[in-house]
């Protein structure tokens, strides 16, 4: 409501709110930095909105102890923000957004100030509190795992354009174009000339590196296109042997392996093609069982290794 948009409307519900007053708008924002008053007890902060529209004491003491319970604060009822965590004053600043009962609420980066554990919890929280109260959430962020977890549906955006909008499914795994195949977790991308339309579904592509590699066709194409495939790294099998008795449906590639990361519950390969530094994938290995890095079988920098996927799971993001 501080600024007029020069052209557009927005809508909340059959409604456009452009040219009403912020006070008469029936939506309420979480902040980045929670936006609570020091000087109110955790009662009070939640009470503010209430006391603002002249509700009687009897009402407002019943739903702030509702609400205060919804995001399960009653231990600290009477306590000052500063004598919570960032990731209880965060759970204040949500009761209080939601006493006013809004049609919407909007959620600015809420979770960037904590760390990443704690994230983790409380979006857990906000997705139940979210089926509690069953009103749309709006959550903005730059965190793409927190939108893949939270959200219903997804809007990428690139400056001011909305790119793609869909479930996180859709998202991730059919991406519109190369910014959010880019955007949207990690990926790998190759580029080609069609060299063979095999059938409805597949074809190939020829690049001077990567020799000819079929993926699934769901774009129109013609043979003689230059095109750029992605390949999520989690779709990739890394392997010491050359893999055995797999489909014609497989690309197969021997790599080097440039660099590789343990992160516990799997590891992270960046190799290079045939040992020339003209095209890195990245291929991330799932540690399902017991991680052994003696193992004759374990994969360690500095060696050859091949990597293989399926043209189903490849995506072809752009005709270029």
């Amino acid at each position: 409501g501080f600024i007029t948009p020069d052209s557009g409307a927005i809508y909340l519900g059959n409604e456009d709110i452009v040219r009403l007053a912020p006070n008469e708008r029936n939506v309420n924002t979480i902040f980045q930095k929670y936006a609570l008053f020091p000087h109110l007890n955790i009662y009070e902060n939640v009470a503010f909105p209430l006391r603002l529209k002249k509700i009687d004491d009897k009402t407002i003491d019943e739903e702030v102890k509702k609400f205060i319970k919804l995001v399960d604060l009653e231990d600290h009822i009477y306590k000052k923000p500063n004598q919570l965590s960032g990731g209880q004053q965060q759970r204040v600043s949500i009761a209080r957004a939601l006493i006013n009962k809004p049609g919407v609420l909007l959620l600015d980066e809420p979770l960037s100030a904590l760390d990443a554990k704690l994230r983790q919890n409380l979006l857990i929280e906000l997705d139940n509190i979210h089926d509690e109260v069953g009103i749309t959430f709006i959550f903005i962020t730059h965190d793409q795992q927190e939108a893949l977890s939270i959200s219903d549906r997804i809007a990428v955006m690139n400056k001011g354009n909305i790119l793609q909008v869909g479930t996180p499914a859709e998202v991730y795994e059919s991406p519109a174009d190369s910014f959010v195949a880019d955007f949207i977790g990690e990926n790998n991308f190759f580029q080609g000339i069609v060299s063979e339309i095999i059938s409805d579904t597949y074809a190939k592509l020829k690049d001077d590196n990567l020799g000819e590699l079929i993926f699934e066709v769901d774009k129109p194409i013609n043979i003689g296109d230059h095109i750029k495939v992605s390949i999520r790294p989690e779709k990739i099998r890394v392997s010491k042997q050359a893999p055995s008795g797999l489909s014609e449906k497989y690309n197969t590639l021997k790599v080097y392996v440039d660099e590789l990361i343990y992160s516990g519950f799997q590891s992270k390969y960046f190799v290079w093609v045939n040992g020339d530094k003209n095209q890195l994938f990245k291929a991330f290995k799932q540690h399902a069982v017991y991680f052994d890095e003696d193992d004759h079988d374990t994969i360690h920098w500095d060696e050859d290794a091949y990597i293989s996927w399926h043209a189903d799971d490849s995506f072809l993001v752009e005709v270029m």
